[in-house]
C-alpha cells in the first residue's frame, strides 16, 4: 500500500473507530471516491453527539431491516457494537424494534383499500362507528405498552380487533422486557423508517414526535438522518467483489 493509501486508511480507522477488509479493495482501486466516501460518512462521528454505541446500534438496525439485509456490514457493527459496550439482549432488542417493520403493509394498505371501498359504493364508514367496550381496552393497552397513540391504527382496530392485538403484543416485547432507553428506541424507528430502502414518511412522522416527547434534540435526529443516509454504500461494496471476480476472468485469472 502505497503512503497515500495507508493515510486514508489510517484517517478512516481513527474517524470511524474500525477498519474492515470490506473497504480493501475500494481504497485500492479508487482512493479518491474512498477518500470522499470517509468524509461523507465521518461527519456525524466528528460532529455528533451520539454515543458510539448508539450509532452502532442504529448501523445494526438499518442492515438488518427487511428492506436492506446486508449480512456483511451487518457483522462488521455487530462487533462495533460489541467492542463500546453492546450486550446481547440490545442487539437482539434493536432486531425486535427492526421487525415491526412489516406493519406498514397494513398501515399503508388499509387506507388504500378504506378509500377503494367508498369509491366502490361500499364505504364501511369506519371513521363514524365507536369503538366497543374491547376496542377501547386495546387502545387503552397500546397506549400503556408503547406511549402513544396514532390514527394510523384507529382504521385497524375496528375493522380487526384480532390481528391488531396481535400486533400490539408482538410489538410491544422490546418495550415490556428491553432495556434501551424509550428515545433510543424511537431513534431507531426514524432510521429505519427514513433509510433510502423504505422512506415510510407517516411513522416517521409518528416516531419524531415520539422521540421529541422523550426528549431527543433536532440535532440527535438530524445525526440519525446522517448515519442512515451512508446506506448508498452498499452498492459498492456490494458491486465491488462481483466487479473483482469478473476482471479476474476476463483476464483469464479465475478458477
Amino acid at each position: 500500500m502505497d503512503e497515500k493509501k495507508q493515510k486514508l486508511k489510517d484517517e478512516f480507522t481513527a474517524a470511524r473507530g474500525y477498519w474492515s477488509p470490506i473497504w480493501d479493495d475500494i481504497l485500492d482501486l479508487t482512493p479518491e471516491f474512498f477518500e470522499a466516501y470517509m468524509n461523507f460518512s465521518s461527519v456525524p462521528w466528528k460532529t455528533g453527539t451520539l454515543d458510539p454505541k448508539v450509532r452502532e446500534l442504529i448501523y445494526i438496525a438499518i442492515d438488518s431491516s427487511t428492506t436492506h439485509m446486508y449480512e456483511p456490514g451487518l457483522k462488521v457493527h455487530i462487533r462495533n457494537a460489541l467492542k463500546y459496550g453492546a450486550t446481547k439482549a440490545e442487539i437482539m432488542e434493536v432486531y425486535q424494534l427492526t421487525s415491526v417493520l412489516g406493519i406498514h403493509t397494513v398501515t399503508t394498505g388499509l387506507p388504500v383499500l378504506l378509500d377503494e371501498m367508498n369509491k366502490a359504493g361500499r364505504g364501511l364508514e369506519l371513521e363514524k362507528q365507536p369503538l366497543t367496550p374491547e376496542q377501547e381496552a386495546l387502545k387503552k393497552t397500546f397506549t400503556e405498552n408503547r406511549g402513544y397513540w396514532s390514527p394510523l391504527w384507529d382504521g385497524l382496530i375496528r375493522l380487526s380487533p384480532e390481528f391488531f392485538e396481535a400486533y400490539m403484543n408482538f410489538s410491544s416485547v422490546p418495550w415490556k422486557t428491553g432495556t434501551l432507553d424509550p428515545k433510543v428506541r424511537e431513534l431507531i424507528y426514524i432510521a429505519i423508517d427514513s433509510a433510502t430502502t423504505h422512506l415510510y414518511e407517516p411513522g416517521l412522522r409518528v416516531h419524531i414526535q415520539n422521540a421529541l416527547r422523550y426528549g431527543a434534540t433536532v440535532q440527535e435526529i438530524m445525526e440519525v438522518y446522517q448515519l442512515t443516509s451512508v446506506l448508498g454504500i452498499h452498492t459498492v461494496t456490494f458491486g465491488m467483489p462481483a466487479l473483482i471476480d469478473e476482471l479476474a476472468r476476463a483476464e483469464g485469472k479465475a478458477d
